[in-house]
């Protein structure tokens, strides 16, 4: 019997056409990013925020500075996925649970902020990598999360960067890396594509 994690990986397709009449619940929306959160961060730093356009009006400003691409009104939620510039100086508070709970050593702490300075402090560049491979594996997540449901997603990176920016009143260190938006399927979709074959892309040394 096939493990419902691989069968999801193996059925999931990326949803164009939402049906605008299904609405989903502000503890639906919770839930999926309380689920996006599990995802792993470098550091536990969890540098990432999920803003949920759910009202008409969210939607219409947000695909005023999405290119206008009907999806991000006719799902129930777009999100926006925000990775955070990383910074050391938040590592102590975000490792505290952790340390609350007994699953890390408070002496620990320390050589995790030294070491998180070390690959960030004045790396402008891989502190904006890390805030992208942190929303990716939320957003990916969610992904899934919204599949378990029984609901569709679509990832989208045709959006104004800075538009979005300054429409949501991001903050000065979040980058907004995708849209994903989230709803119900219409069943007109297309399944999932055709893969690359294995040749073309793994090699095993």
């Amino acid at each position: 019997m096939t493990h419902p994690i691989i069968a999801a990986i193996e059925a999931r397709n990326t949803i164009n056409l939402f049906d605008p009449s299904q609405s989903i619940s502000d503890e639906q929306i919770s839930e999926l990013v309380r689920l996006a959160t599990r995802a792993p961060t470098a550091f536990n730093l969890q540098n990432w925020r999920f803003i949920a356009a759910r009202t008409t009006e969210a939607k219409q400003r947000l695909r005023k500075v999405a290119w206008d691409q009907a999806k991000v009104e006719e799902a129930a939620v777009t999100f926006i996925v925000c990775g955070q510039m990383t910074d050391e100086r938040v590592l102590a508070d975000r490792l505290a649970p952790a340390v609350d709970a007994g699953i890390m050593p408070a002496s620990m702490v320390p050589s995790w902020e030294a070491g998180a300075k070390m690959l960030y402090a004045g790396q402008v560049w891989r502190q904006r990598d890390e805030a992208v491979r942190t929303a990716t594996f939320g957003a990916t997540t969610l992904i899934y999360a919204a599949h378990a449901l029984g609901l569709g997603a679509a990832p989208m990176i045709g959006f104004d960067h800075e538009a979005v920016a300054h429409e949501f009143d991001l903050l000065p260190n979040e980058i907004p890396v995708m849209l994903l938006a989230v709803g119900h399927a219409k069943p007109e979709n297309w399944p999932q594509k055709p893969r690359r074959p294995l040749a073309q892309v793994l090699d095993i040394i």
